[in-house]
């Protein structure tokens, strides 16, 4: 049996439920806006507000007891970024970024990694897309050695 969790911190439309739902192999339900925090096996899935509003934060950290790897989701169509620098260095747990809608049309996976290095300066990041499953395997892999 497993032991730990992963807690998915990003701020909305990120591609954080869409990615869950593909790292379990979830293909029958659609991807809802997730509107509390959310516990589906090994994972923790928080909503995006959580990400955007300082005033969730201890929300997360409280949530972090429970996991052993934090994964932080930018979205390459972003140009910005809502988590304030290194804010992973506040977990103790085993951070991973994660880079998603790498195939998307307006995706810039450059600036998006360096948005995710400023709140992420340490740790491995994953480029995926949801459409391709690009880099999904590999994530998951990575994400289960720890667990």
């Amino acid at each position: 049996m497993k032991k730990g969790k992963v807690l998915v911190i990003g701020p909305i439309g990120s591609g954080k439920s869409t990615l869950i739902k593909i790292l379990l192999g979830i293909k029958e339900r659609p991807v809802t806006k997730t509107q509390a925090l959310e516990y589906a096996n090994w994972i923790i899935d928080s909503p995006g507000e959580y990400s955007q509003n300082p005033m969730y934060y201890r929300t997360l950290m409280a949530t972090a007891l429970e996991a052993k790897v934090l994964l932080i989701i930018q979205d390459s169509t972003r140009k910005d970024v809502v988590l304030p620098p290194n804010f992973a260095s506040g977990f103790p747990l085993v951070p991973i970024g994660v880079v998603t809608k790498i195939d998307h049309p307006n995706a810039d996976i450059q600036t998006a990694t360096q948005l995710l290095r400023t709140i992420l300066p340490v740790g491995e990041i994953y480029y995926t897309s949801s459409v391709t499953f690009a880099g999904i395997e590999e994530l998951k892999r990575r994400i289960l050695s720890y667990l």
